[in-house]
């Protein structure tokens, strides 16, 4: 699989969704947050805005209920966004039903793709069923290193749901990558890996781990409060992320938000 870019320059345009928790119903609703609405609202911002861009990456979470419905929701609900779709599943997701939109002439669901003439993308599968915590099996971790190796000369952006670097809030990290060690000693042996991005917190996380940038993403709905040990909900609106990938291995990145007041939670909840 291979993404083109429109850039005169040759870097790639991303557009990250992530966390949509969409229901079967029109009206199902997180902590008294319509999903569907939002994320429809996000998907209208991100065209009102003219943003330029070659894919789209949906870093899981797609679904809340499971349901097929759900998924060809988001399907349909990406229409307008026009370019190719990558995703992949986070710990909501139910694979069988996933896959059941597939093939998709939007959406990919692939673990590798070249990304114009610089850059490759490589996204795993960190879901663990049943739990909410991730982990990455030995296939996934053999797929990882061989694709770093098969392609040292491109910088590599990797991809996964859950994230591999704690975010310093203890409710939140009991439900982190297990075994992340394993992931960044596969990464630590290569030098072409620049960016790593996920979902999963409902939060913006921009950090830097040994020379590579460890990002996490706002979600299209309810918005998880940074450094709260105990669950808590953010006051900020539901956003999306966007990256160019530079020639030279560098990136630019920006979280763009729905108006502030958009979308607010039940600030009551004690959880979900």
């Amino acid at each position: 699989m291979k993404v083109t870019s429109s850039s005169s320059d040759g870097s790639i345009k991303l557009l990250q969704i992530t966390d949509t928790h969409l229901f079967e119903a029109t009206d199902g609703s997180l902590l008294s947050v319509n999903t569907c609405d939002s994320f429809q609202a996000v998907v209208d911002a991100i065209i009102k805005q003219e943003c330029s861009y070659d894919a789209v990456l949906a870093t899981g979470d797609i679904s809340q209920d499971h349901s097929e419905v759900s998924y060809q929701r988001f399907e349909k609900g990406i229409i307008p966004l026009q370019k190719p779709c990558f995703w992949l599943p986070g710990n909501h997701d139910y694979k069988p039903n996933m896959s059941s939109v597939m093939p998709s002439q939007q959406i990919q669901q692939v673990e590798h793709a070249l990304l114009g003439e610089h850059w490759q993308m490589i996204m795993l599968d960190s879901q663990v069923v049943g739990v909410p915590h991730g982990r990455l099996s030995d296939q996934q971790l053999a797929m990882l290193e061989e694709k770093l190796a098969e392609n040292a000369e491109r910088h590599t952006l990797i991809l996964l749901h859950h994230h591999p670097i704690l975010v310093g809030s203890a409710w939140l990290d009991q439900h982190t990558l297990k075994d992340s060690h394993d992931f960044w000693q596969v990464v630590d042996k290569y030098d072409n890996v620049n960016a790593v991005l996920c979902g999963h917190v409902h939060q913006d996380m921009n950090v830097t781990r040994n020379e590579v940038r460890v990002m996490a993403t706002p979600s299209t709905c309810i918005q998880f409060k940074p450094d709260s040990d105990d669950f808590a909900l953010d006051t900020l609106a539901p956003g999306w992320r966007e990256l160019e990938l530079k020639a030279d291995g560098s990136l630019n990145t920006t979280v763009k938000r729905l108006p502030q007041g958009s979308f607010q939670p039940d600030f009551n909840s004690a959880g979900y």
